[in-house]
């Protein structure tokens, strides 16, 4: 899968998030060890701390599926306009939970400015259980 179809996939997700408190929406796509492709978008909540991130849901719809390592994430949000969107502090520690150090988070604005940067440089030092 492309860079650029994993972009689209998320771009897709992105419109259908549920986003009615922030205004804020969120699409994520990734590609798993199988060659499988699973999406998400952000699903908000009147109480804030039951919604869930785009990564999440993408992350959960892998290993429902039989996935357990992410090769690239590609994620897309903004309020109007796609935005560099990079994942919450949250979904970085999820992403690195099924990552490589070299797992590629992928990005792209609505002005075509490409962002990708690898979990470890996201989340250098992440947590992990010995």
């Amino acid at each position: 899968m492309t860079d650029e179809e994993l972009i689209e996939a998320a771009t897709a997700a992105r419109d259908k998030a549920y986003a009615r408190y922030s205004g804020y929406y969120v699409g994520a796509a990734l590609f798993d060890e199988q060659g499988a492709t699973h999406v998400s978008c952000n699903v908000e909540n009147a109480a804030y701390p039951l919604g869930s991130c785009a990564e999440t849901g993408a992350i959960a719809a892998m290993v429902a599926a039989g996935g357990t390592r992410i090769r690239k994430i590609a994620i897309v949000g903004g309020a109007g306009e796609i935005a560099k969107c990079t994942p919450c502090g949250g979904c970085r520690q999820r992403i690195k939970e099924f990552a490589d150090g070299d797992t590629l988070i992928i990005m792209r604005n609505d002005d075509g400015e490409w962002a990708r940067y690898t979990i470890d440089e996201l989340l250098p030092e992440s947590f992990q259980l010995p």
